[in-house]
């Protein structure tokens, strides 16, 4: 699988000399100023006997001291907390079966404890950990009603919770993948790592601008995001999995604001609806080769005739690298991006 392979690898990256010149210093203030709907009220970001608050899904957190037990509630939040150099600091990861680490940081986790495997941890589970912060990529894994500790157990047990800013319920259906460089700031403001976490949003934007340079001349491909559960068809039309599609260069060919789209950032549909869209390409999560290949079989045989299926521009991602509060967002833009423009990267 030749489009996986940035996923098993991922490292931060030397800034590209052509971004370099358009960027400007990640802040608190910048990235709240992106459109990302959170802010950062940072009181200070000093020794850990200062305070620090943020606003984090219409949330006022607030931290005296260093968490020093924290638990990341998907590989994808692991993944941060251990690029922001806290690895000693980890009590627990959890749903460590939905997507593998990047290969570079993975021997970091292996002494890790592992709370649950393909699911949120039981309330129990997480609660025996005894964190004092819990970082998730969205708000349901809080969900009392499936047996999950919610926020407000969770502070009654003297923890936190931080959820990715694309995931916050509000922010869902409109969420960019800029949002995780808001993630970025602030956790390295709680966690007391300003500068680890400046490095690491710096190097994501920088990857963003080297792609919106590389492809400023191309004229833009068309492209339908979609999922294939089965014979069942949906789409994607909104969400950080759209912006994902818009800054790698490709035209949605469904429109965020369509009523289908008004309360959720997917929908199922016809076949018909990608035949008359007649897209350039077809992007496409997956979670295994298996269901990779059977999602290819399932749209050469459907739409043997548009021209996402006679390029072979069909783009599979990781599902992993479409999740909120992911740095797999930046990969994913890489990669869609270097499939629709090739062009634009020898």
């Amino acid at each position: 699988m030749t489009t996986h392979q940035t996923t098993s690898s991922r490292r931060p990256r030397r800034r590209p000399l052509t971004a370099t010149l358009s960027l400007l210093a990640v802040s608190s203030l910048a990235l709240t100023a992106c459109g990302t709907g959170v802010t950062s009220d940072t009181a200070s970001t000093g020794g850990s006997g200062e305070t620090v608050t943020i606003t984090n899904c219409g949330r006022e957190l607030s931290f005296d001291t260093t968490p020093a037990r924290i638990v990341g509630m998907m590989p994808s939040q692991t993944e941060l907390l251990l690029r922001l150099g806290v690895q000693d600091s980890l009590a627990g990861q959890a749903q460590t079966d939905t997507s593998p680490l990047p290969g570079d940081i993975a021997q970091q986790a292996a002494d890790i404890p592992v709370l649950s495997t393909d699911a949120p941890p039981a309330r129990e589970d997480l609660l025996a950990a005894e964190p004092d912060l819990v970082v998730s990529p969205t708000e349901y894994e809080f969900t009392a009603e499936q047996g999950f500790a919610s926020i407000d157990q969770l502070a009654q047990n003297g923890a936190q919770a931080y959820v990715a800013t694309g995931g916050c319920a509000d922010r869902r259906n409109t969420a960019e993948v800029t949002d995780v460089l808001t993630d970025v700031t602030n956790l390295g403001n709680i966690l007391r790592v300003p500068d680890a976490a400046a490095d690491l949003a710096q190097d994501a934007q920088d990857r963003l601008a080297a792609v919106e340079t590389a492809i400023a001349d191309h004229p833009r491909l068309s492209v339908a995001q979609v999922y294939v559960e089965g014979n069942s068809l949906g789409a994607i039309g909104a969400s950080v999995e759209a912006d994902i599609i818009s800054k790698a260069g490709g035209e949605n060919v469904f429109d965020p604001d369509a009523p289908e789209f008004a309360d959720f950032f997917a929908a199922e549909i016809n076949p018909e609806e990608i035949i008359s869209r007649n897209p350039d390409a077809i992007v496409f999560g997956t979670a295994s080769p298996q269901q990779e290949e059977q999602t290819r079989t399932y749209l050469r045989t459907t739409f043997p005739d548009i021209p996402a299926v006679k390029n072979d521009l069909l783009i599979a991602v990781p599902q992993s690298d479409l999740y909120p509060g992911t740095l797999g967002n930046i990969d994913a833009v890489e990669t869609i991006s270097a499939r629709l423009y090739p062009d634009a990267f020898k």
